[in-house]
């Protein structure tokens, strides 16, 4: 009877064991397949000489940067791939497309909330501190300038056009705009551009370089513009007034 027990608990031993192998062995399999799919993405190489590639590439790069500018920086690539793939061979959807809208539109407008809070609490900090800088003087409004060099030249008034150099950026450093590295200045009417930039011009003279540090309020807004310079920014321009037409 013993033995019979014994050799009945060996079998069952011996069925787990080569169960538990199977298990690993599929486990192991799954995992080189990963491996081998992670390494053919890797491999891929875009010929830039191929249009349909062109196409593919550039498409690609568009819906990316549409989607990062729309606070989607923090969705799923992998998952994202799936869903594309899914459309284009033909299988069968896990959600259709009307709760796809609905779950995208609520996510990116999640997000971009997220990130204007963000955003604005940093340039309200930035600007609270900066102001406290040797030389930086504030206007009623809200700007803040530094005078970098005075010039003795005319004041223009909000009717008149200028010329000027500038360079723009953001408050982390990451630049915008730069007409100095485009060799040509900009001419422009004074009224025609963000409510800061029309009341340092009109406190400069001709020959004047002032940094100015614009609120959102009086510039890009809640909005922000061009997909660079997000909601609620606070810019930074670098201003040489040329000329005063």
């Amino acid at each position: 009877m013993r033995i019979v027990t014994l050799c009945a608990a060996l079998l069952i031993s011996s069925i787990g064991l080569a169960q538990s192998k199977k298990e690993l062995q599929a486990e192991v399999n799954r995992l080189k397949s990963q491996v081998i799919e992670l390494k053919k993405a890797k491999d891929i190489q875009v010929d830039v000489n191929n249009p349909h590639q062109q196409a593919s590439y550039g498409l690609g790069v568009l819906i990316a940067s549409n989607l990062k500018q729309q606070a989607g920086d923090s969705l799923n690539l992998d998952i994202l791939a799936v869903g594309i793939k899914d459309v284009f061979q033909g299988k069968p959807l896990k959600m259709d497309q009307q709760e796809c809208s609905t779950i995208v539109q609520q996510y990116i407008q999640e997000n971009m909330d997220k990130k204007s809070v963000k955003v604005k609490a940093e340039s309200q900090a930035f600007l609270d501190k900066n102001k406290t800088n040797e030389g930086v003087q504030v206007t009623a409004s809200g700007l803040q300038y530094k005078v970098i060099t005075s010039g003795k030249g005319k004041a223009p008034l909000a009717s008149d056009n200028v010329t000027v150099h500038y360079i723009g950026k953001l408050t982390d450093g990451s630049e915008f705009d730069n007409s100095v590295t485009r060799g040509e200045p900009a001419t422009f009417g004074v009224n025609q551009v963000i409510p800061g930039w029309t009341e340092a011009l009109q406190l400069m003279h001709e020959g004047d370089k002032w940094i100015l540090y614009i609120p959102h309020e009086l510039g890009y807004g809640e909005q922000g513009a061009g997909g660079v310079i997000p909601p609620f920014a606070t810019l930074i321009f670098e201003v040489e007034l040329i000329k005063v037409n």
